[in-house]
């Protein structure tokens, strides 16, 4: 395959068939836990970080120890393809599909997701603490003022590619993560995160999900955006109305 999609994964689950797609255990140094999964622990690998850059620990493995186009989608959440039929994995973007469209595009994302009533940049403080994504933004703005603008673009903006899902052309890709895992290891080093609970621990994961657009922004990097599955049945009422308390309440 031209094209590897890992699945970010630290649980048993039903996988794409497609060759394209190779499940990764992500997180995997210093547990006893087999899911029969490549795991994200050989070779060149920051798997140890795992709890606080998630799936980022998977994307590095894939970046420095694969050689192709690459991409990443989680088990519980895959780019849809065309195929239609009553079982979702059926539906499930195909090798051939993600190649045709790397032809044309060098980076597929997912469709938008639209916040509407307020910007990336609220999102983002009322769910988490601010320190880690402003010192991201302040070490990217001061990198040039092509960087700049595309901060402050990211940042106003209503709607955002997240859940650090993409597809990219290798040299994309090579570009795109030497600069993500700068930007992450000076936050890293500067970032006092004492007090922060397992979920805003995972602060890197969150952060990296609006880097992605400040890097297409910044590089002027044509994309196509993908429709998203996900595998399991969404809660969409108690997910609004969480999002509504974030509004009014806070982190």
């Amino acid at each position: 395959m031209s094209v590897r999609v890992i699945v970010a994964a630290h649980k048993a689950y039903r996988m794409p068939a497609d060759p394209m797609y190779l499940p990764l255990h992500v997180g995997k140094a210093g547990k006893d836990l087999e899911l029969g999964y490549q795991g994200d622990n050989t070779g060149d690998n920051i798997s140890e970080k795992n709890g606080s850059y998630c799936e980022l620990t998977g994307i590095y493995w894939a970046w420095k120890n694969l050689d192709c186009d690459l991409g990443l989608a989680h088990y519980r959440r895959h780019f849809k393809g065309t195929a239609k039929g009553k079982d979702k994995f059926d539906s499930v973007l195909t090798g051939q599909e993600a190649e045709a469209l790397l032809k044309t595009y060098p980076v597929l994302v997912p469709n938008k997701r639209r916040y509407y009533i307020e910007t990336n940049y609220s999102h983002y403080i009322h769910a988490h603490p601010a320190e880690g994504l402003d010192m991201a933004f302040d070490y990217v703005s001061a990198q040039s003022e092509r960087c700049k603008k595309a901060v402050e673009t990211v940042k106003n903006r209503t709607w955002a590619h997240m859940f650090n899902m993409f597809i990219m052309r290798r040299e994309v890709l090579d570009g795109y993560c030497a600069w993500l895992f700068d930007v992450l290891g000076h936050v890293e080093k500067n970032l006092d995160t004492t007090g922060y609970d397992a979920y805003n621990s995972r602060v890197y994961g969150f952060i990296s999900e609006l880097l992605l657009d400040v890097y297409l922004e910044a590089n002027g990097i044509p994309y196509h955006e993908v429709p998203v599955m996900f595998m399991e049945k969404q809660n969409w009422l108690k997910k609004g109305g969480a999002f509504l308390k974030r509004k009014i309440v806070g982190h």
